[in-house]
């Protein structure tokens, strides 16, 4: 009879009360961005109950009134550390336990961000041997999709170990190890991508309400078993699920898929990482990874080289944004290649220098300056080149020249130091140059550190 009493009054006691609960990317093992305000919320059954939340580090307690069920507190992070403990007091108490301070980063994107060192890396045996930072915390967010905003989403924060990290983003993680070794801080690394999605994905539906040519544009993606192609999908159940969820920055490797409306890509990229940037409420960095050749249908076709303009356009015109180039170490017969050891470090060179000021890094390769015509030759400039350019190999490849009839043919290159003189005895009067502008190009310019220079064109022809 007694233990009868007992489950009853505990049942009453769990009807009358209900219960406390936290998002998931709120879990033990998490990593908060230090030195700022982060937030801290969630819900309970108890729609207008007083919840109270403090870190270890100080103990200074916060407390709110939940609205219809739903509270929100901030907390003051210190300098990088831990590790700590997050306590929520209400009528349960929960606690956050192996809490680390220090630099938080979201990578997103589609296929070669998803891609992990069991799927596929350089020396990845030894890589996967050699992964115990238990000051590196990852973030899987789960693949789901939803036509509306969510607030959860599945995931947990686990420690950075060789059984973990052989399942993680090779790339984040790669970025995340050198943050890590260089800053001597935490760092949480979250991975929310998915293969073969499209950009469109990745955006809030509202941002194509808005715009007939993003609509447009849509229309065109292919349906597919295995992603998702309808807007604002993924976004909606894999990234608004953690907007509130206080991070340094964003890295992005995505774009594959979007050879289908690569016209397209000069406008909805700049504007997906707008609308993260407001849902954020910061203008956080933004680096990207231009993507890398491959033969795809046709390997002299230029529906992948739209793309990488786009996205040469994309960091030339939106601020605090970087961009990394893959041309040096692409395979033309695998669309994942397996170097991402060296996209992870390019992508930490932007990181540390533009975001934690190490003035000392050349953190990008050559990029299109300006041209002038010197008769039969185009002078080009170059940013990034202060200490000269170099090529790997005899002669220059991968430039093209035209005149009036905007018919482009190979061209000769010559480095002058920091600029480039490029001819062809078939164009008289050149007016315009195209470097590296094909699918499976493979070129060979760098700069003095080693760094390979982005595919351009000089000219504003229709790319049709």
């Amino acid at each position: 009879m007694k233990k009868l009493l007992g489950v009853l009054l505990l049942l009453f006691t769990t009807n009358m009360y209900g219960e406390i609960w936290l998002p998931s990317i709120l879990s033990d093992n998490m990593v908060l961005q230090q030195q700022s305000d982060v937030t801290i919320w969630g819900w309970t059954t108890a729609t207008s109950e007083e919840i109270t939340v403090y870190g270890t580090w100080n103990n200074k307690k916060i407390s709110t009134k939940a609205h219809q069920g739903l509270w929100t507190v901030q907390l003051s992070t210190p300098k990088a550390g831990g590790t700590y403990k997050v306590i929520v007091e209400g009528h349960e108490n929960l606690e956050i336990s192996n809490v680390l301070i220090g630099e938080v980063w979201l990578g997103s994107g589609q296929s070669n961000m998803q891609w992990t060192p069991k799927q596929g890396l350089d020396n990845a045996e030894e890589e996967i041997k050699n992964a115990n930072y238990p000051e590196i915390r990852f973030f899987q967010v789960a693949q789901q999709i939803s036509a509306s905003p969510q607030d959860q989403l599945r995931g947990e924060w686990v420690v950075c170990n060789p059984e973990t990290m052989q399942n993680f983003s090779s790339v984040a993680y790669f970025f995340g190890r050198e943050l890590h070794r260089e800053l001597s801080v935490p760092v949480g690394l979250i991975n929310s991508s998915w293969g073969g999605t499209p950009v469109e994905v990745w955006m809030k539906k509202e941002l194509f309400a808005e715009d007939a040519e993003l609509t447009k544009a849509a229309s065109k993606l292919r349906e597919v078993a295995w992603w998702p192609n309808d807007p604002g999908y993924a976004y909606n159940a894999m990234i608004h699920p953690i907007t509130k969820f206080n991070i340094a920055g964003f890295i992005w490797y995505q774009g594959e898929s979007n050879r289908v409306n690569p016209d397209s890509y000069y406008k909805s990229f700049p504007s997906m990482i707008k609308s993260w940037r407001t849902e954020w409420g910061k203008n956080l960095p933004f680096y990207f990874v231009q993507i890398a050749p491959y033969k795809y249908d046709d390997p002299k076709a230029t529906d992948a080289a739209h793309v990488r303009d786009a996205q040469l356009y994309t960091m030339q015109n939106v601020a605090n944004t970087g961009m990394v180039v893959t041309n040096d170490i692409g395979n033309l017969d695998n669309i994942h290649p397996i170097n991402k050891q060296d996209v992870g470090h390019r992508l930490a060179l932007w990181a540390m220098a533009k975001t934690y000021g190490n003035q000392e890094l050349v953190y990008s390769g050559p990029v299109y300056k300006s041209m002038e015509i010197n008769k039969k030759k185009i002078v080009l400039s170059f940013d990034f080149a202060e200490n000269g350019l170099m090529k790997k190999g005899k002669e220059l490849v991968e430039f093209y020249i035209a005149g009036e009839d905007k018919v482009f043919y190979p061209a000769k290159a010559k480095i002058d130091g920091s600029y480039i003189a490029v001819s062809a005895k078939e164009v008289k009067n050149p007016k315009a140059v195209r470097f590296a502008f094909t699918n499976g190009a493979t070129p060979n310019l760098y700069n003095s550190a080693g760094l390979p220079a982005s595919a351009f064109r000089t000219d504003d022809w229709d790319l049709n």
